[in-house]
């Protein structure tokens, strides 16, 4: 697909490297058979556009049918057009946003670090203020989120956008802790689901939603599991699921088999819901932030990769399509 680069690029000088050149490749890493199953024949790893400074937060809108993500640093986002190619901005200033998702009525939920806040993107194009406080404090940089099917949003609330002004404004916590939180959007209620986080950062449900996957990029830097009650709401059996090398596991989501698509600094990694990593997507950036499912069969998954956008088609769909 011929690119088209009409959002400037914005990469700034003097980036770090974390690996060297030479280990940035390009391609598909196969650890177990069960990987080609999921990849089909022959994959092919596209590259859409590049000049963001840190990508994040990838969702598709098949309303829009594009891909709308975050450039953190350059507080802005940022759309792909799956059908012209063409890279346009979307919104800017964007309240330095990180994580973005669905609702159950298409409507695109974000995470804003500037505004600590979850916003809601109206048909209209008006931005709704769902919640930035929690019992009277100012939430710290709310980073990823997931909603569930009965409508609730879960995201996590680490540090990273206060920590300097690089992804948001430097200051001091005021709740003084990183948590994983559920919010009912019909009662206003909000909850901490979980405390038991140093940062929790990517967060997804399994398929059936019977289990939670939050990664700690802290100093645990692994991906945990936690089981969901049967009232949909609390969690229970914290445990670790898998660690993500080289780096850490940032964003990720499922496939319908379970199977969680995770990004680490050498690009996306497969593990089964045993917790086994059977084949990589290699993407030549120095590290991968996130990923999401999109496209008309929701079997392409699209890669947030430092200072650019990819995608692959494969041979399975993505769990919790919309609609």
């Amino acid at each position: 697909m011929e690119q088209h680069m009409t959002a400037p690029a914005k990469t700034w000088p003097g980036r770090k490297e974390y690996r060297p050149a030479s280990e940035l490749k390009s391609g598909f890493e196969v650890i177990d058979p069960a990987f080609e199953a999921l990849t089909g024949v022959a994959p092919v790893l596209e590259k859409h556009w590049s000049g963001a400074e840190w990508s994040e937060g990838p969702v598709f809108v098949p309303s829009l049918n594009s891909l709308v993500w975050s450039d953190i640093p350059n507080n802005r986002m940022l759309r792909f057009d799956a059908g012209s190619g063409e890279t346009s901005v979307f919104r800017e200033p964007s309240n330095f946003s990180n994580g973005n998702a669905l609702d159950l009525e298409g409507r695109m939920v974000t995470c804003e670090h500037q505004t600590h806040r979850i916003s809601r993107t109206e048909p209209d194009g008006k931005v709704t203020v769902l919640v930035d406080r929690f019992e009277g404090k100012r939430l710290n940089s709310p980073n990823d989120l997931v909603v569930k099917s009965d409508g609730s949003i879960w995201f996590t609330d680490p540090p990273y956008g206060i920590l300097s002004d690089r992804e948001g404004n430097k200051r001091e916590s005021e709740i003084g802790a990183n948590y994983v939180y559920r919010f009912d959007p019909g009662s206003g209620e909000l909850s901490v689901a979980s405390d038991q986080f140093d940062r929790p950062n990517g967060i997804a449900f399994s398929p059936d939603e019977s289990v939670l996957y939050v990664a700690d990029s802290g100093e645990p830097r692994k991906i945990v599991a936690l089981d969901v009650g049967s009232d949909g709401s609390t969690l229970s059996n914290f445990r670790e699921f898998a660690v993500v090398r080289p780096g850490i596991a940032d964003g990720f989501r499922c496939d319908v088999s379970g199977n969680i698509w995770t990004s680490a600094h050498d690009g996306v990694h497969c593990i089964t819901p045993q917790g086994r990593t059977i084949g990589k997507i290699l993407v030549p950036e120095h590290r991968t932030a996130n990923c999401c499912w999109g496209g008309p069969d929701w079997n392409r998954l699209y890669i947030a990769g430092d200072t650019s956008l990819y995608s692959v088609q494969l041979a399975v769909q993505g769990a919790h399509r919309p609609g």
